[in-house]
């Protein structure tokens, strides 16, 4: 396929407004499924988890079995409503949406179309310079996940070109929340940084309720981004394409900029926008067509015969909104002061979605600092070495526990790179690695004074010069002493043995 033809941006902008929308899918983190009693272990577990094995009759659409609405789902569902600022329908029904799906055995899903249980909201995003944004919700509603295909042959592991296909249900049944955006106006140039702001918005929000593990690469957090463009100078708004299951904040990004500019260059060309979901190819940065969009009578969703409305009671609407923790704006701008950073030092904890383990990792007893220090320098490089999510090589304990060693004098900045390694690589705590390797800084005055002697005597002039108040020649000792101890020598504690030889 040809690559499309894209206007320059600031060109678009000059002569289109972009125009926006959002669904978000979240997977609620139940211990079962929306409808069944099939398991729905954490992340690990589920994607370890050999195909088709995490199922129940409902979740294959066999004939004769019932749907159970899961309890926990229908409170997470409602905790996320009230955090978005929806209104809570005092009762919503599930609806079935049909399409032919051949990962979902039953040939529908089951949704919520026009009863949803949350709607009318609004959530505040931050700009990565601190402008805020209200983004309109227009409703968040419960639904089920479909399975998941993988296509077999061909020379790109997509539909395209695939020999055959193989389905895994595991996934089939899995609770979800969509969060639907009413249109959003007046983003203009920001447009690709508000999509990214408020995907991050979102995952903050799920991941303080607790209620998901939010991450797109697992495709527990997904985004469906709309893109439409209106000529500057008129009101009717243009076609939209929906750009589907964008995984990584980057590409949420990058996938809306793309859109933009492909869809200006066609209209500035005199073509028409066809209305149609798009797929979002990483490697390449673009986006090709996929399926005609449907409309919602496409669908012809009917009330789900098999379940009763879902009407929860006012005591436990506000016994969840008393739960809900701080918004995560106000919480960054707290956690901001509290710990003393500056805004650029503040947006590499947060742009980095590392604000959740520098705070466990302070809390286990590091410096802010020090806490930012480590996981947005060293473990992030280690991370990205091995395409790993900083968090699956070392919890914040041990970080904290690594940075007390460092304060208590027993290891050295140095030292302490090697220790993280071997903690990395499975070889115990902080501390037995430091036993096990023989790590620790030699404050010794033996030990020191030794090296020190067989360093002064390879170096016969240096301490004339010390003693004439050329007190830096010093270093050249300390250089040596540190290199016979395999940089494990008290540094601080040389020079001081070095100047008081000196002043003898």
């Amino acid at each position: 396929m040809a690559a499309a033809k894209l206007m320059d941006f600031d060109k678009a902008l000059e002569l289109f407004e972009p125009v926006l929308g959002f669904e978000v899918h979240v997977e609620l983190n139940t211990n079962t499924k929306m409808f069944s009693d099939a398991p729905n272990p954490a992340n690990e577990a589920f994607h370890a988890a050999e195909p088709n094995t995490l199922i129940a009759p409902v979740d294959l659409g066999l004939p004769g079995s019932l749907p159970v609405v899961n309890e926990t789902a229908i409170r997470s569902s409602i905790s996320l409503g009230l955090a978005l600022g929806c209104s809570i329908a005092e009762s919503s029904r599930f609806a079935r949406k049909n399409y032919f799906y051949p990962d979902l055995g039953k040939n529908y899903q089951i949704s919520q179309y026009d009863e949803p249980i949350a709607y009318d909201g609004s959530v505040e995003v931050e700009l990565e310079d601190g402008t805020l944004i209200t983004i309109p919700i227009e409703r968040a509603h419960m639904e089920e996940d479909a399975g998941k295909l993988t296509h077999m042959g061909g020379a790109t592991g997509r539909i395209q070109g695939a020999e055959y296909s193989l389905v895994d249900y595991n996934r089939a049944g899995v609770p979800l929340v969509e969060i639907v955006t009413n249109i959003i106006y007046g983003t203009e140039h920001r447009a690709p940084e508000v999509a990214k702001a408020y995907v991050q918005a979102i995952r903050d929000i799920v991941r303080g309720l607790g209620i998901s593990e939010a991450r797109l690469e697992r495709g527990n957090l997904r985004c469906d981004a709309n893109v439409s463009l209106r000529r500057r100078g008129t009101d009717k708004l243009g076609t939209r394409t929906e750009t589907k299951n964008v995984n990584s904040m980057r590409s949420v990004e990058r996938a809306v900029k793309y859109e933009i500019q492909r869809q200006a260059q066609i209209l500035a060309d005199g073509g028409t926008i066809t209305q149609e979901t798009r797929h979002w190819h990483e490697d390449t940065g673009t986006t090709s067509p996929g399926r005609p969009k449907s409309d919602a009578d496409d669908y012809r969703y009917f009330p789900e015969p098999d379940l009763l409305p879902v009407e929860p009671a006012a005591e436990l609407i506000e016994e969840l909104r008393a739960a809900l923790p701080e918004q995560p704006v106000a919480r960054r701008r707290r956690l901001m002061t509290e710990w003393g950073f500056t805004d650029l030092e503040f947006q590499d904890v947060r742009n980095g979605g590392l604000l959740e383990v520098v705070e466990a990792t302070i809390a286990a007893g590091a410096a802010p600092a020090s806490a930012r220090k480590w996981w947005t320098g060293e473990i992030s490089r280690l991370a990205n070495a091995q395409e790993k999510e900083a968090t699956e090589l070392i919890s914040p304990e041990n970080v904290a526990a690594l940075q007390q060693l460092v304060d208590a004098g027993t290891l050295t900045d140095k030292l302490a790179r090697q220790v993280l390694e071997g903690v990395i690589a499975g070889e115990g705590t902080p501390q037995e690695v430091v036993n096990a390797r023989g790590l620790a800084v030699v404050s010794d005055d033996g030990a020191l004074i030794a090296a020190i002697d067989e360093a002064l005597a390879a170096q016969p002039d240096v301490m004339a010069k010390i003693k004439d108040g050329k007190v830096q020649a010093a270093g050249a000792v300390i250089g040596a002493v540190m290199k016979a101890m395999k940089g494990q020598a008290d540094a601080a504690r040389v020079r001081e043995l070095i100047l008081e030889r000196a002043a003898q």
